[in-house]
Order: C-alpha cells, then sequence, then structure tokens
C-alpha cells in the first residue's frame, strides 16, 4: 500500500540533480573523499563543435576590419531597453572586459577572459558584475553574425579594446586566440564564503594573510570594495588593498595606477536608485528574465535610474572622451565624503566649476557633480601612488602610452606566450612577461645527439626527472612554465629546492656540452634525455617503443627571463615524484589534483604518469615510497599490479606514510605515501589501477604513459599550432 501511495501522490516521476533519488550528490554524502571533478570537466561531450572543429583555424576567416567597424557602430547604437550613457556603450564594455580579464590571478594562473567563463555563474552573477548581462546581451547580434569564427571570449575582451579606440585612446594592439569553454570552471577557487561580500579575508594588520591564490578581498569583488575597506572609507588603507589584490593580479605601481585611472577616464558608476528593488542575479532569475538579472521591475531602473555599484556620478567631464580629465579634477578640487542616492560611501568635489561637471546621461541641459570611489583617493593620497599620478597628470601621453600597455597586459596576461596570439593587431614588440622564446634549431643530427645522450651513463632517473622537472612547471591556466626555453638552467628555476639543484647541476653539465657540440638547443636535449630514458625502461619491459619528439625548443636567456614573476611557478609539491616541500593543511593527493589539473591532465593520464613515475624510481631524494616493484628503472605495470595485490595489507607508521606488509608473514614489503594508497582508495583511481594492472594490459600501460609524457613535454610548443 504505502508504494502505491508514493507513486501516487503527485511526486516529480524525474531524479533531480542527476546524482540519486534523494538530490544528494556523492560529495554531500561523503564531503571527505577526493573528488575528482576538476579532472573530468570540459569533456568533449559538453562542446556542441564537430570534433574537426579548430577555432584557430576559424579565426583566420574572421574578417577583422568588418568585426572592428561593427563595434564602433555598436557603440553608439543605443537601445531602448537599455539605454546607453551618453548614447555611448563604451564604459559599459569596458567594465565587461575589465571584469573578465580581471579575475586573473598571477599565484595559480587561473581565472582571466580567456575563456568566456564570465557567462556562467558564479562569475555571471558575482555582486561586482552587476548589469554586465547587458552588455553581452547587446553584444549578441555581432557574435551571432560573425559565429564560430569568433569566439564569446575573444568578443568580451575585444570589445572594450575597441571601446577604448572609439573614444580616443591609441591601443597597443590585440591578439585573437582565445576559445570558449561550455560550462562553468569547476577549478578555480574563489573562496570559501558562504555569502556575498563577506568581510575582508585577511587580518587588518596583516594583509598577506589573504589566502593564496586569491586576490580579491571580498567574495564577489573583482578587485577591492570602492567604498572603502569593510565598506569604511579609508585612502590610506584602501591603498594597501589595491596594492596587494593588483600585484596579485601580476601588476606593478605604475601600472595600477594607469589602469585606475585608465579605466576612470570613461564611462560612470551608477547607484541612482533604490538597490533594494533590484531583483535575483541572472542565475537566480525566474525563467521569463531569459538569464537576465537584476532587473527592476519596480521603477524605471535604466538611464540615469540605473543602479550597478551603488556609487552614483562619472569620474571626469568627458565621460566618453579619451583625456586626461582624470587627474585634473583628482588634483584640482578637493574631496569631501558624501552619500549616493543608493546610500553608498563616495568623494564629492568641493566648489567645483559648473564647466567642470559632466552632463547627464540621457538629459544635456542637466549637469551632475563627478565622484571618486576611495580607491581613487588612494591614487593622491598614497604617496608612491601620488608620485606616478603627478607625472601622468603632467605627461599625459605617458600616461596614455602606460594605460595602453597595461590595458594589454590585463586582457592578454592569461593567453601566455605571443606565439598563441592571432590576427593582425598583434605588437611585434616582445614583453617581458610574455616569456618569450627564441626560435630553436631543428637542423641537427638527431640519431647522434641520441647516441651521445646514452653514451653519458646518464641513468634512466636522472634523465627522466630532470626532463619531468622541466615540464612540470606549465600551466595550462595561464599557458605559463614548461619545457621550452630551459629556463631549469636560469634564476630562480636552476635554485628551486624541488630541482635538486646538485642532480640538476650534473645532468646539464653534460647537455649542455651535447647541446654545444651539435647545435641542439639545451632545452631539447633535455626533453631528447628523458624520451630516452623512457624508451630504455620501455625496452627493458620488453616492448620497443619511440617516443615522439618534436625539436626545435629555444633557450631563454637571463635577460629574457623576469625572476620575479617566475617565482610563482616554483613547485612546492609534486605528487609524481612523491614530493612534499611541507606539510600543508590540504591533503597530499588534493594537491596532486590541483597540480594534475593545471597541467592538463585527465585522470587516467594522472594516473598512468603515478605508476611510471614510481616504476622508473623518480622520487624526489631517491625516497622509495611506492616503488612497488623488484626492477626499478623497467617500465612495468607493476605499481599497479602490487597496489591491487591483496595478499598485502596497509598500515599507517606517520602522517603521511604507510607500511605495505605481506598478509601472512607480516614481512615488510614496501613504503608509500598518500599519493600511491590513493590510487587503490578511491573508487574512480582504483578503477584505473585495476585496468592498468590487468595481464592483458601491460603494453597498452606503456602506450598510456608514453602519451600522457609527451603530452607534458610538448604542452608549451605552441609554436607548433596551426
Amino acid at each position: 500500500m504505502s508504494e502505491n501511495k508514493t507513486s501516487s501522490g503527485g511526486k516529480c516521476p524525474v531524479m533531480h540533480g542527476g546524482t540519486t533519488t534523494s538530490n544528494m550528490s556523492n560529495v554531500e554524502w561523503w564531503p571527505k573523499a577526493l573528488n575528482l571533478d576538476i579532472l573530468h570537466q570540459h569533456d568533449t561531450k559538453t562542446n556542441p563543435m564537430s570534433a574537426g572543429f579548430c577555432y584557430r583555424d576559424e579565426i583566420k576567416k574572421l574578417d577583422v576590419e568588418a568585426l572592428k567597424k561593427d563595434l564602433h557602430n555598436l557603440m553608439t547604437d543605443s537601445q531602448d531597453w537599455w539605454p546607453a550613457d551618453w548614447g555611448h556603450y563604451g564604459g559599459l564594455m569596458i567594465r565587461m572586459s575589465w571584469h573578465a580579464a580581471g579575475t586573473y590571478r598571477e599565484a595559480d594562473g587561473r581565472g582571466g577572459a580567456g575563456t568566456g567563463d564570465q557567462r556562467f555563474a558564479p562569475l555571471n552573477s558575482w555582486p561586482d558584475n552587476v548589469n554586465l548581462d547587458k552588455a553581452r546581451r547587446l553584444l549578441w547580434p555581432i557574435k551571432k553574425k560573425y559565429g564560430n569564427a569568433l569566439s564569446w571570449a575573444d568578443l568580451i575582451a575585444y570589445a572594450g579594446t575597441i571601446a577604448y579606440e572609439s573614444m580616443g585612446l591609441k591601443t597597443f594592439g590585440f591578439g585573437f586566440g582565445r576559445e570558449d569553454i561550455w560550462h562553468p570552471a569547476k577549478d578555480t577557487y574563489w573562496g570559501s564564503e558562504k555569502e556575498w561580500l563577506a568581510s575582508t579575508r585577511y587580518e587588518e594588520d596583516n594583509r598577506e594573510s589573504l589566502e593564496n591564490p586569491l586576490a580579491a578581498v571580498q567574495m564577489g569583488l573583482i578587485y577591492v570594495n570602492p567604498e572603502g575597506v569593510n565598506g569604511q572609507p579609508d585612502p590610506l588603507k584602501t591603498a594597501q588593498d589595491v596594492r596587494l589584490t593588483f600585484s596579485r593580479m601580476a601588476m606593478n605601481d605604475e601600472e595600477t595606477v594607469a589602469l585606475t585611472a585608465g579605466g576612470h577616464t570613461v564611462g560612470k558608476a551608477h547607484g541612482n536608485g533604490d538597490a533594494s528593488l533590484l531583483g535575483p542575479d541572472p542565475e537566480a532569475a525566474d525563467i521569463d528574465e531569459q538569464s537576465l538579472g537584476w532587473i527592476n521591475n519596480s521603477q524605471r531602473g535604466v538611464g540615469r535610474d540605473t543602479v550597478s555599484s551603488g556609487i552614483e556620478g562619472a569620474w571626469t567631464s568627458k565621460p566618453t572622451q579619451w583625456d586626461n580629465g582624470y587627474f585634473y579634477l583628482l588634483f584640482n578640487y578637493d574631496w569631501a565624503l558624501k552619500k549616493s542616492p543608493a546610500g553608498a560611501w563616495q568623494w564629492e568635489p568641493v566648489d567645483i566649476k559648473d564647466e567642470d561637471k559632466p552632463l547627464d546621461v540621457e538629459d544635456p541641459s542637466i549637469r551632475c557633480t563627478p565622484i571618486m570611489t576611495d580607491a581613487d583617493m588612494a591614487m593622491v593620497k598614497d604617496p608612491a601612488y601620488r608620485k606616478i599620478s603627478e607625472r601622468f597628470y603632467n605627461d599625459p601621453d605617458y600616461f596614455s602610452e602606460v594605460f595602453a600597455r597595461a590595458w594589454f597586459k590585463l586582457t592578454h596576461r592569461d593567453m601566455g606566450p605571443k606565439a598563441r596570439y592571432l590576427g593582425p593587431d598583434v605588437p611585434q614588440e616582445d614583453l617581458i612577461w610574455q616569456d618569450p622564446v627564441p626560435t630553436g634549431n631543428s637542423i641537427y643530427d638527431l640519431n647522434a645527439v641520441k647516441e651521445a645522450i646514452a653514451a653519458s651513463r646518464l641513468s634512466v632517473s636522472e634523465m627522466v626527472s630532470t626532463a619531468w622537472d622541466s615540464a612540470r612547471t606549465y600551466r595550462d591556466s595561464d599557458k605559463r612554465g614548461g619545457a621550452n626555453g630551459a629556463r631549469i638552467r636560469l634564476s630562480p628555476q636552476k635554485d628551486w629546492q624541488g630541482n635538486e639543484a646538485e642532480r640538476l647541476q650534473k645532468v646539464l653539465s653534460i647537455l649542455e656540452e651535447i647541446a654545444a657540440e651539435s647545435g641542439a638547443s639545451v632545452a631539447d636535449l633535455i626533453v631528447l634525455a628523458g624520451n630516452l630514458g623512457v624508451e630504455l625502461a620501455a625496452k627493458k619491459a620488453g616492448f620497443a617503443i619511440e617516443v615522439p619528439f618534436s625539436s626545435g625548443r629555444g633557450d631563454a636567456t637571463q635577460a629574457m627571463t623576469d625572476a620575479e614573476s617566475f617565482e610563482v611557478l616554483e613547485p612546492v609539491h609534486d605528487g609524481f615524484r612523491n614530493w612534499l616541500k611541507k606539510d600543508y593543511a590540504v591533503s597530499a593527493e588534493e594537491l596532486l589534483l590541483d597540480r594534475a589539473q593545471l597541467m592538463g591532465l585527465s585522470a587516467h593520464e594522472m594516473t598512468a604518469l603515478i605508476g611510471g613515475m614510481r616504476v622508473l624510481n623518480t622520487n624526489y631524494g631517491n625516497t622509495q615510497h611506492g616503488v612497488f616493484t623488484a626492477t626499478p628503472g623497467t617500465l612495468s605495470n607493476d605499481f599497479f599490479v602490487n597496489l591491487t595485490d591483496m595478499n598485502n595489507t596497509w598500515k599507517p607508521v606517520g602522517e603521511n606514510l604507510y607500511e605495505i606488509r605481506d598478509r601472512k608473514s607480516n614481512t615488510l614489503k614496501w613504503t608509500a605515501t598518500r599519493i600511491d594508497l590513493v590510487f587503490g582508495s578511491n573508487s574512480v583511481l582504483r578503477s584505473y589501477a585495476e585496468f592498468y594492472a590487468q595481464d592483458d594490459n601491460k603494453e597498452k600501460f606503456v602506450q598510456d604513459f608514453i602519451a600522457a609524457w609527451v603530452k607534458v613535454m610538448n604542452a608549451d610548443r605552441f609554436d607548433l599550432l596551426p
């Protein structure tokens, strides 16, 4: 009877959430379980493009001049449903581009404008992104027109650049090539807060306590609170927040002042109304809103009555024109604290001349009082910022040049080396933050070089470990790092603890001598030696396989290398070499997943690499944890065979140390870390471990290891892109 009552009780006959009948996900049921989602995201199943689609090929068909003309026309094509301020959408488009690019943070390279992620939650619904949904909707006719030849990611970044151009700035250039993702990124940690705009994330007198890799000081902000620290105006305190957050986004003081001033030279802030009347954000809005959010259905809510930040007013007298008006107002008037119509703190000039007031956005017969945020006041209250601001005020051309370069850096920082840029407006100049690498030589006797490396008597472990350490710095998030350039031989990388300087220098001294004699680059030889080590180990396992190799890597110089910028790439853990620099609050296996995701690896690629690196005896410091084989240096599937052997028992003997003993005799067989044992404990990873442990998959394991190895070695070969 109970079953009949349940089925006839009007309950929805479908599963919600796509997990279990109780709507609880595995993560909710088992919150401490290792979550592999970040390795499973952006699967081809989510991508509507055909299997052969290549965006780099498509964008070469793009008529950039026609697109540029369409964007220029859009800027002044004001729409009734969302009218442009002063008839110009420039300020709105710049804010959209800025807030897409401004999520980048240097520590892990995540965020930025490179994927079009602003279309999805949480970014599409961040409090700091109020009404940017309108900017993207205004761009939709252009996206529709150019279709697959223009990604949303490129369009979002390009719209702001063209907006500046349309208002008189000589821009530095633009590079296309950003490829869209098709569902929200799961890999980016935006913070642990459970509410928007929660209190600041650091100790009041210790801003460096802001948790890495975060850059914004509050959940849902791009940078800092415009009203001041915790909403309390104090320009000197705000200056400290600005300096911290911009530095974590890879900007120095001069770039920070230029971006702050240049961003506020055009457009306005919106707070001429009651913010409580705004409807839900796009992700929470009702279905009839069609993904538009923050709708004011009780009052007009557009034009001069728009509410976004809550601050109300323009920063300059001519907000649709690129000029030096920002600094003119900042230095020529005293400023007093006031409240906006929406109740937000803002600074307003004392006794401003009528001719210095900007016009109303809808009625040119009305003049309005300009404003500054607490961050703007920091540009003249902080001594270092003020010195830069004074130079910009006295030299407008220099300000324009610095801003144009800083804007280019902001919108391209996560794209990686210049080899990835496409289009007619790519600047010829090589910029140090692009990590330039000279073109390498491909004309040398490859077989002779391999013979010379083999004759050097370097061990398999030495060759493989050095190649791995050179390549493992690669981050797919911002396309930095990798083996190309051989920066492992330069400061700061040559001195990193994880690179084991003594072993590294031994290997480099041999390879550098071979490079000098052969004409090959050291970068090529590091990878080639690693490949040779893998080939020798595979041969010992009974498989004569040649590891694919692409020559042509170049050797970067110290002058091409921004040592300070490269410090963020230093590995402080490497599960693939079973190493932790120190104990961390985060588990070793979670650190492994983060590193694997940054390297662009899938779960099964990560599994194959771990199994291979263990039997190749490549552990940091030559520790034997996880080396589950009697024949180290042989590319066998022994790691998986012995991990899944039920004749074993597994017992903890330390915080991150385990003993594996024979179940009957209690004889110690091996030691292991959490990284090793997670491939037997996690159900998904165990499924891969069991697959590679099968008797009929010995060759399959070797093939998969080599495929994943080559992927890591070539991850940064953007010079090979079509």
